[in-house]
């Protein structure tokens, strides 16, 4: 599975339109970065007192269960994976981003800030030597003034927790960067023993997790299940039941071919674009009215159209996304590629009397951004409208760079013309219906006469205005509209 990541240039440039492939030939999944808040733990190095506690301290390291350490031993630790989440935890809140925070001077969340030298002459993380790593000292450290995380946060770290740190310290204290910039890198296929030629590539990944922990492979799905699978998965609706006995025939006959050939004519369907576009139209926050307490309806489902025909047609995810991001700015720009630009009109609109414009135009631009950011950077762009960014790699002047290229934009009103139709053939059309409806209304004349004298003044106060206004005018005098 490729992810794809498109960023401004502070991010990685090479995964902008790395896969030129279609966006149902593989399935990108745009990253919505979490971050865990850390707790509010103080960190502050001070200098240890006594070398018994020095004694105390090694000891409990050296105590820490080997079981753990050779099952720990078996693969090498991962940062990203194994360590980040317990800095994270315990750490960041006071040694991480933000400056306005920090304690005694020293970063965790990067490799620099951990391993530089402190005020006290001391490294926190000193690479393959947990002896001189200040961070271990303090971890194992009984002292209530030097443990960390202190007491008062609450929490402590568990022994599994410490053993984790200090191995990774003596495999290097190898630092890496979030996943979410970093290159995307093809694992290598596991060889598995039992698999052939037609073993798909994923579950070889899953039969080697499954051999590891001594399960076996649960057996292939019957035909009617792989049908139902599919249909619901790219259609979002279960297949019919002359399509599940068909498919069973023909599952029998070709096997994985005709599982193949059922998933293309899937791909087919129209009902494909609709079931997967609404998964990104509810990220561009697309809706048929305009929010806040009026609610009026608005014109946009060309935008809601444009998402589902690209689906549908195998539109390229790079195209897919420059034309939403700027269309309307591409040479000769077409229609379609105007449209797709209604990814940035999908902000609400405030139409109550008495509001200030500027101020919800505003509101849009800031709305922009933070769509845009979680869209196609899948950042939390929004937190560094007021600060920097405690968390994800933004700071408050690279957000308003942003806002720059926003607020800059008008919000015109475009033309979108509909297919060429034949014109003499819809007025033939035209004259047909009225026709028809002149024939019904003279069928239906003599009833309605009836009823409309047998209304009392009472009943007639209780219809709407323009029924009553219908009513006191004289049948000879009515309009087509009163007629109707």
């Amino acid at each position: 599975m490729d992810e794809l990541t498109l960023t401004f240039d502070r991010l990685p440039s090479d995964t902008f339109g790395q896969d030129s492939n279609g966006i149902r030939d593989t399935q990108h999944v745009l990253p919505f970065l979490s971050a865990r808040m850390a707790l509010p733990y103080y960190f502050p190095l001070r200098p240890v007192r006594s070398q018994l506690w020095m004694g105390a301290i090694w000891l409990g390291m050296a105590l820490t269960p080997c079981i753990l350490r050779t099952t720990l031993a078996a693969d090498e630790l991962r940062f990203n994976r194994d360590i980040r989440p317990i800095l994270s935890e315990y750490c960041f809140a006071c040694h991480g981003f933000d400056q306005s925070q920090r304690e005694a001077g020293l970063r965790l969340d990067t490799e620099s800030g951990a391993k530089a030298t402190l005020e006290s002459g001391k490294n926190a993380v000193v690479s393959k030597s947990p002896e001189n790593s200040e961070l271990l000292h303090r971890i194992f450290s009984e002292d209530e003034d030097e443990k960390m995380p202190p007491a008062e946060g609450g929490k402590s770290l568990s022994q599994d927790q410490k053993a984790k740190l200090k191995l990774w310290i003596e495999q290097g204290a190898a630092y890496e960067p979030h996943w979410a910039f970093s290159p995307i890198e093809r694992p290598k296929i596991p060889q598995v023993e039992g698999s052939s030629d037609t073993t798909h590539p994923i579950d070889l990944f899953v039969r080697k997790k499954l051999l590891q922990v001594g399960l076996a492979p649960s057996p292939r799905a019957p035909a009617h299940t792989l049908l139902r699978r599919a249909s619901l998965d790219l259609i979002g609706l279960p297949p019919t039941v002359d399509e599940v006995h068909a498919f069973e025939k023909d599952y029998a006959q070709r096997g994985i071919q005709a599982y193949q050939d059922a998933v293309d004519r899937y791909l087919e369907r129209p009902a494909f674009g609709e079931r997967w576009g609404r998964w990104w139209l509810d990220q561009a926050r697309y809706a048929d009215s305009n929010g806040y307490s009026i609610d009026a309806p608005r014109e946009i489902w060309k935008y809601r159209d444009w998402v589902i025909e690209s689906l549908n047609a195998n539109l390229p995810f790079d195209q897919f996304t420059i034309e939403q991001l700027a269309g309307d700015l591409l040479p000769d720009a077409s229609q379609s590629q105007k449209i797709a630009t209604g990814f940035h009109r999908n902000t609400q609109i405030n139409q109550e009397g008495g509001i200030d414009p500027e101020q919800f135009r505003i509101e849009s631009v800031f709305d922009r951004v933070a769509t845009t950011g979680t869209v196609f950077l899948g950042l939390s762009v929004g937190c560094a409208q007021c600060h920097n960014h405690k968390f994800d790699p933004i700071s408050q002047k690279e957000y308003y760079e942003i806002f720059a290229f926003f607020n800059n934009q008008d919000e015109p009103t475009m033309k979108v013309y509909g297919k060429e139709e034949n014109l003499p053939e819809l007025r033939e059309k035209l004259k047909d219906a009225e026709k028809a409806l002149q024939t019904y209304i003279a069928e239906k004349m003599p009833a309605y006469r009836t009823w409309e004298s047998k209304l009392t003044d009472e009943e007639k106060k209780k219809m709407a205005p323009n029924l009553r206004k219908a009513l006191e005018t004289e049948p000879e005098k009515r309009n087509q509209t009163q007629i109707r």
